[in-house]
């Protein structure tokens, strides 16, 4: 598989996971955010944003609340609660109240498929790209 396909950055690491559906492409329309509880139970945030699909730990850093109940606001997504907003590449916060990042999961879309990795990225993930007709 290729970083373009599964939207990792070149040199990361394979995470082990398993790369399992999420959704349908078809359910993310631009700048759309949808909650997927994966197989072993991890629940993600997948988003769709600037013809890039991302994913991460659908649970705020700071207060575990869920961001899929946010919204993508400038090239990240913000936690309704208390505004935290989460880098949808490396999941870091952009202040406080939230202070540590949250996990990002490699994302790869076949066909109307998300597919995202249920173990999270050891680093930086770019989103898999959306694919044009």
């Amino acid at each position: 598989m290729t970083a373009e396909q599964t939207g990792t950055q070149p040199g990361d690491q394979p995470t082990g996971g398993s790369l399992v559906r999420a959704c349908a492409l078809a359910d993310l329309s631009e700048d759309g955010v949808r909650r997927a509880e994966l197989p072993d139970g991890t629940a993600v945030v997948v988003v769709r944003t600037g013809g890039r699909v991302h994913a991460l730990a659908d649970r705020c850093s700071h207060q575990d609340f869920r961001l899929s109940a946010g919204e993508v606001f400038d090239g990240g997504l913000e936690c309704p609660l208390h505004g935290a907003l989460f880098d949808l590449t490396t999941g870091q916060p952009d202040g406080p109240p939230a202070t540590r990042p949250v996990p990002v999961h490699a994302v790869r879309v076949d066909g109307d498929d998300v597919l995202v990795d249920a173990a999270p990225a050891p680093g930086p993930v770019d989103g898999a790209p959306v694919p044009t007709t």
